[in-house]
């Protein structure tokens, strides 16, 4: 397959209708799905209490045009996963380079499967590499747990190192990616796992259950007191 040339807009090119939808196929498994939704959602959650959630777009599964001459380009499908930054955070149905201020993801990541691999690694990467100049790459496998990430420097992917946790560090991000419990997740700077909405929600009912037995036990110590002090003849609302 050829690759397209890179993004261009002298006066005679005439530009396709904006209203371009995404034009990809489903998700290879459910545990690909899956992965997905949980980028995109742990992200929001996080930013939205960094006050960014009106200056990024991060989304999955949905074309870029980067050629309008080629609209509809056969070299590649959208990325399982991309972030574009300081963009108008709103619902798109495709990513329309000409339309977005020229711009192209920040960071992509791709989810491996039997049959996508060899593009990811490939032709995708080479793409991303040089055509998008998208600053960071990774790729991430639900099934084998394949994990890999690159960083452009003097235009050319450089793999990036892992620390002593097993985790890759993004500059997009400000964050770490790393695999926990079978899962590509974000993490801190100091190395924690970033919880996921459910996670929080879970942690948030436990504490509240928590609190509401100790005021049962406390409530019981309180009741079990005064009924001694009766027995002893003293009543335990004149003290």
């Amino acid at each position: 397959m050829s690759v397209a040339k890179d993004f261009e807009t002298p006066e005679d090119i005439i530009f396709p209708p904006v209203n371009l939808e995404s034009n990809e196929p489903p998700l290879e498994t459910y545990l690909h799905l899956l992965q997905m939704l949980l980028l995109i959602k742990c992200l929001d959650w996080w930013w939205r209490d960094f006050n960014r959630i009106n200056d990024y777009f991060a989304a999955g599964n949905i074309s870029i045009y980067y050629s309008p001459r080629q609209p509809k380009s056969e070299d590649f499908q959208g990325p399982d996963f991309f972030l574009v930054l300081d963009t108008e955070h709103k619902p798109r149905d495709s990513w329309v380079v000409w339309e977005e201020d020229g711009k192209y993801p920040n960071l992509i990541i791709e989810l491996l499967s039997k049959s996508t691999a060899a593009i990811d690694k490939g032709l995708k990467k080479q793409i991303y590499q040089d055509i998008f100049r998208t600053p960071e790459y990774f790729w991430f496998d639900p099934k084998n747990l394949e994990f890999a990430g690159f960083i452009l420097v003097g235009g050319t992917y450089q793999p990036i190192e892992l620390n002593p946790q097993g985790l890759l560090w993004s500059q997009q991000l400000s964050l770490y990616l790393g695999v926990h419990e079978n899962q590509l997740r974000y993490f801190n700077a100091e190395g924690q796992v970033m919880p996921t909405p459910e996670e929080i929600a879970q942690w948030e009912a436990n504490y509240a259950e928590q609190e509401k037995q100790r005021a049962q036990q406390e409530t019981q110590r309180t009741e079990r007191l005064a009924a001694k002090l009766r027995e002893l003849g003293i009543d335990p609302d004149t003290i």
